[in-house]
């Protein structure tokens, strides 16, 4: 164990955390390994080098404690699954004559949805007819989007829609030509105590009108010693840069919806900030729904990933869906609603030649 003086880390919080890494450990036994795993021990360790190591002879899973603190939790818990399977490849399976990452190791990987390489991102793959397709479809739509900057409303509001509709088109096309497609997740925003409704309209948004997968997902803050919920999002990787992007815009809007309304209605306090803003992403939701049905009407039609699909419920084999109470209906809803049906999103998506596939610009 690290020396506690070099540790930012009181002796209290690093208890807490090593009882959240155990507890992690528990529920993705359950999940992942149906319980067969025996608990082993636990130990940070101050290396760099390495993320983290499976030791056999002690029984022992080593983390990196510069990872555990300084990276997202959901790069922790990869880390810790690829130690897991390491773990089962040797205690469960006997495999001990194999390389560390060798043929069973990468098939137990395989089979459950674990990065084999530990680099706390799932591998993606895709060909090269692919990546020029991304390219060339990255540099339409950002030109519409740029379009989108008009000082006329109905031009902006069309280039928008333009947009919208040359994605879905994009994404319909690769899953009739079957083009290859590697996946891939992203975690949006910081760490949450509660999830408002805004932010969990705001992830029907994504999962319904830009093609990945949403889910809430806990994590825990080491430096704080809480628990708290992320927004994760699974898709292509030009899907998740376009959805992380449109996250981003909508999110900061929002606030800025929110500031222009309190300054036009004289209003001091931030007590009705929450309704407000669950009432704008209704509103933008409004808006793309209508988009929706109109491409539905001329033949537009994206019938969901079966590939994305797998990919989602290997990340997470068991999904509790949750009901949530909305905000109260009052008159800074119906505001907020009707300001979010007029957002318009624009720039922030550019393709520039020799980048692979879609790239997100500088945000507004």
């Amino acid at each position: 164990m690290q020396e506690a003086s070099r540790s930012p880390l009181t002796a209290e919080l690093e208890a807490a955390l090593l009882r959240e890494i155990v507890e992690q450990y528990r529920l993705l036994a359950q999940a992942y390994f149906k319980s067969a795993l025996p608990m082993p021990q636990f130990e940070l360790v101050a290396s760099r080098a390495r993320l983290g190591q499976w030791v056999e002879s002690t029984r022992t899973i080593e983390l990196s404690r510069p990872l555990v603190l300084e990276q997202p939790w959901g790069v922790v818990v990869e880390v810790l699954k690829h130690e897991m399977a390491h773990q089962y490849t040797s205690e469960i399976l006997g495999e001990r004559e194999e390389a560390a990452h060798g043929p069973t190791f990468r098939a137990v990987c395989n089979k459950l949805g674990i990065d084999a390489a530990a680099t706390g991102m799932p591998a993606t793959g895709g060909d090269a007819r692919a990546e020029s397709t991304h390219r060339k479809i990255g540099e339409r739509i950002a030109h519409l989007l740029a379009l989108a900057e008009s000082p006329n409303v109905h031009e902006a509001e069309a280039a928008m829609l333009a947009a919208q509709r040359l994605l879905l088109k994009h994404n319909v096309e690769l899953q009739r030509e079957k083009i290859a497609r590697g996946y891939a997740w992203k975690h949006l925003g910081k760490p949450t105590g509660r999830t408002t409704e805004a932010e969990r309209v705001l992830s029907l948004i994504l999962g319904k009108h830009f093609f990945v997968e949403a889910i809430w997902v806990p994590v825990y803050r080491p430096l704080e010693g809480k628990r708290g919920s992320v927004l994760e999002i699974c898709g292509t990787r030009d899907n998740l840069e376009i959805a992380e992007y449109v996250h981003g815009y909508l999110v900061e809007t929002a606030e800025r919806l929110w500031n222009e309304h309190r300054q036009t209605h004289g209003i001091r306090s931030n007590r009705e900030r929450r309704t407000f803003l669950a009432g704008v992403m209704t509103g933008m939701n409004d808006k793309l729904s209508r988009e929706a049905k109109k491409s539905a009407k001329a033949g537009l039609v994206w019938v969901a990933d079966g590939d994305l699909a797998s990919f989602f419920r290997k990340r997470h084999p068991y999904v509790r869906h949750v009901r949530y109470a909305g905000q109260e209906r009052t008159d800074a809803y119906a505001h907020g609603r009707e300001a979010g049906r007029k957002i318009v999103i624009h720039k922030g998506i550019k393709a520039t030649t020799g980048n692979r596939g879609l790239l997100l610009g500088p945000r507004r």
